[in-house]
């Protein structure tokens, strides 16, 4: 493979992470503004039913061409659906019913650190000077972003469960990103993302169920159903397979560091949306981030 060829590999590689974390942003948004109107665990089951219907008529073929090669890595696909589809969305959908926006952002930075931590002792990815120096300044810019300068706030902090479940849900992420790095070369992005969506949303099923019997009947108005087709079609269908592109070029630890710019784009969108004012500490917050994702990123020439 040719120099050139690998930098255009490496380069597409951050820009599937890119897009991928600015779908997410909107899942973010999505969670917060619906905790009221819909149960966790069923917007969770919706998100995943759109997701399988949307992608079947485009995938089937390579989930019936693969089967033999899905059947041999059945383990691994069970572990890595519980963990990336059934669990850890559905915490963040748990999350937003009891914890609050500055908590939930301070939460959702873990995540990259985790993959940075895990990488190093699964897979020996070595935690560099720059790669320290990257994560600090990334770190500084959430946090000037988020408490508005005032990093007092994070003293005054008081965490509910809702903190818990996010802080899992981080982690989660964090294992299904490693998981992804060791997809067997035989399965497709197609098959493989399929077959876990479907195992994904089975798992789910029976808790749906539950949850359905035991909470009021959702309405499903034009504000949840365009939601779910969201969550369904851009934050599942369409960001997995940017993010399994972004970890197969890139590697889990890189990847995840462009995820710390998910503040960034949260504050955009809720600029065009919300009519939210952008002030100039955005700015400075943004021009830490995006410093800090390029000094961790870099690589050492030898």
């Amino acid at each position: 493979m040719t120099i050139k060829h690998q930098n255009k590999k490496i380069f597409a590689g951050y820009l599937f992470a890119l897009g991928a974390t600015i779908i997410w942003s909107g899942n973010f948004l999505i969670a917060r503004g619906l905790h009221e109107n819909i149960p966790p665990i069923t917007l969770a089951f919706f998100r995943w039913l759109v997701a399988v219907v949307i992608f079947l008529p485009f995938a089937y073929k390579a989930l019936i061409t693969e089967w033999n090669s899905l059947k041999n890595n059945t383990s691994y696909l069970l572990i890595t659906a519980l963990f990336g589809v059934s669990i850890f969305n559905t915490l963040i959908y748990f999350s937003a019913h009891t914890t609050t926006a500055i908590n939930l952002s301070l939460i959702a930075i873990t995540f990259p650190i985790f993959i940075i931590i895990l990488a190093r002792f699964f897979y020996g990815e070595l935690i560099s000077i720059g790669k320290g120096i990257g994560i600090l300044l990334v770190t500084t810019g959430v946090l000037l972003l988020i408490t508005n300068g005032d990093y007092s706030i994070i003293l005054n902090i008081s965490f509910a469960i809702g903190d818990i479940w996010m802080l899992i849900a981080a982690f989660v992420f964090a294992i299904y990103s490693l998981l992804i790095k060791r997809k067997p070369k035989e399965l497709s992005i197609k098959a493989f993302l399929l077959s876990t969506f479907i195992l994904g949303l089975i798992f789910l099923l029976p808790f749906y169920i539950w949850e359905n019997k035991t909470t009021p009947a959702v309405i499903f108005d034009s504000k949840i159903i365009l939601s779910i087709f969201y969550v369904g079609i851009f934050a599942s269908l369409i960001a997995f397979i940017f993010w399994n592109k972004a970890v197969n070029e890139l590697g889990p630890a890189k990847a995840g560091m462009i995820y710390y710019t998910l503040p960034v784009f949260s504050g955009f969108i809720a600029y065009i949306f919300l009519n939210e004012e952008i002030r100039s500490l955005d700015f400075y917050s943004m021009f830490l981030i995006v410093s800090g994702i390029i000094i961790a990123n870099r690589e050492r020439k030898t």
